[in-house]
């Protein structure tokens, strides 16, 4: 399969300027000799050089149905290693896809998702990770998130477990040497010396792992759900943060009777707010319902805004709320503060990470509230730069070589050998491995991949 030629639109769907279909594969030169007629008699495709450019026509058959430009790369100076041909036609679905039909007519076969960066990583142009990484950056929603999509794209991650797997490796060497030859004077490896590299690659995993969910807000959001009492101001919050009037506000309570949704841009984080009817006691069944969901959204969600009315004292209903966010990742918003406060924010700070006094019709509420999700999602404090683990593959596997690594101090503090101490650094090296796809199984590689668009 990887050694067919394949063909794929390689720009977003829909109306654009331009579209690029890309050829890549040994047979990409003689299918672009095709379906390109360069402007320039003399100019022929089979010898274009790596990083030129022709202006022509493309043609099915005898039939010139555009004009545009073809890119050449030649192996291995390409972005997948092998022969490259991009074709820029004029933006359009029609003619892109007319395109892709004429270069499969004339040899290739269709890109699979993926297929592109799969070919990349199979010729030793990317690794595992920076392969991860394209499609974080592709689908990244914000500047920070994008930032660190693109450090792992230029090889951060893979430095630092790389930096992490020699140290491991050289102390692995010793304790072989040292187990395995006895009869060569090896000298053994002090406690100290152990204790110290260990604990060092400990300490850089842990920090891997530790910043993980701040990086996966930054990268790919987080669910929010608003909740609170009626009439609170959870409307008002939701269209204070969307920027514009997205939910219905009136002093009538149970206004809201069911989920409202809205994407919103919060400082660097996405936020998929949900806008949750009233909670409260109700014989309406139609406001139960929502209610209903609504505790639903709780339970479900990675951040909770919920908004109190500080104008009123703390209700029985209040409290329950509160008990319900207990150890959940929460902010208490006490609404109204431009009104004289009656509500006793003491009785429910235990329950929330922070409590915060706010104007939900005051735009300055809502920096506060910027500042607020990041301080407790962890995300003012990652560097945009710095190796960061994306995706469960990469989590878990980083998460078994910190354990084995804790396995081996254990050893060494419990007194079981060096032998015990070799057999813990084994595993945690064969699970930096599987992060970087150094051991990947043809079923992780399938897994990294699914996920990736067409033309990718």
């Amino acid at each position: 399969m990887q050694h067919s030629t394949i063909a794929a639109i390689a720009t977003a769907p829909g109306a654009g300027g331009i579209a690029i279909v890309r050829l890549s594969g040994p047979e990409s030169y003689e299918v672009a000799a095709k379906v390109f007629r360069p402007a320039n008699p003399a100019k022929k495709v089979a010898d274009a050089k790596g990083y030129t450019a022709m202006f022509g026509a493309f043609v099915e058959g005898e039939e010139a149905f555009d004009e545009g430009v073809a890119l050449f790369f030649r192996a291995p100076h390409s972005y997948t290693g092998e022969d490259v041909v991009e074709l820029s036609c004029h933006g359009g679905s029609a003619v892109a896809r007319r395109l892709v039909e004429s270069c499969i007519a004339a040899g290739a076969a269709p890109a699979a998702p993926g297929e592109y960066t799969r070919r990349a990583f199979l010729n030793g142009k990317l690794g595992l990770t920076q392969a991860e990484a394209v499609m974080d950056l592709i689908s990244a929603d914000g500047r920070q998130g994008a930032a660190l999509a693109n450090a792992s794209l230029n090889g951060a991650l893979a430095k630092k477990i790389g930096a992490e797997k020699d140290a491991l490796t050289a102390l692995q060497a010793h304790l072989t040497a040292w187990v395995d030859f006895p009869e060569e004077d090896v000298p053994a490896l002090e406690d100290a010396q152990l204790v110290s590299t260990l604990t060092a690659v400990k300490g850089e995993l842990d920090t891997l792992i530790q910043n993980y969910d701040a990086g996966a807000v930054l990268r790919e959001g987080v669910d929010c759900a608003i909740v609170g009492r009626p009439n609170a101001g959870k409307s008002t919050l939701l269209n204070l943060l969307a920027g514009f009037d997205r939910a219905i506000v009136t002093p009538v309570a149970g206004t809201t009777r069911d989920v409202v949704e809205q994407a919103v841009r919060l400082g660097d984080i996405r936020l998929n707010l949900f806008d949750t009817a009233g909670l409260r006691e109700t014989e309406d069944a139609i406001e139960a319902e929502g209610i209903r969901r609504s505790w639903k959204k709780l339970e479900e969600a990675g951040l909770i805004l919920a908004v109190f009315d500080g104008s009123e004292p703390l209700t029985q209903e209040d409290l329950a709320l509160a008990q319900r966010c207990a150890g959940r990742p929460a902010i208490a918003l006490v609404n109204k503060e431009d009104k004289p406060t009656q509500f006793d924010a003491e009785i429910i700070a235990g329950d929330f990470a922070m409590v915060i006094p706010v104007c939900c019709q005051e735009e300055g509420s809502r920096r506060v509230i910027a500042a607020a999700v990041a301080r407790l999602l962890g995300t003012n404090n990652i560097d945009p730069h710095a190796a960061s683990l994306s995706g469960q593959r990469q989590l878990a596997a980083a998460t078994r070589a910190r354990d084995a690594v804790a396995g081996a101090l254990d050893a060494v503090s419990g007194g079981f050998g060096l032998d015990a101490v070799s057999v813990c650094v084994d595993d945690a090296l064969a699970a930096l491995c599987d992060l970087t796809g150094e051991n990947a199984s043809e079923n992780v590689i399938n897994e990294v991949f699914e996920r990736f668009c067409v033309g990718k």
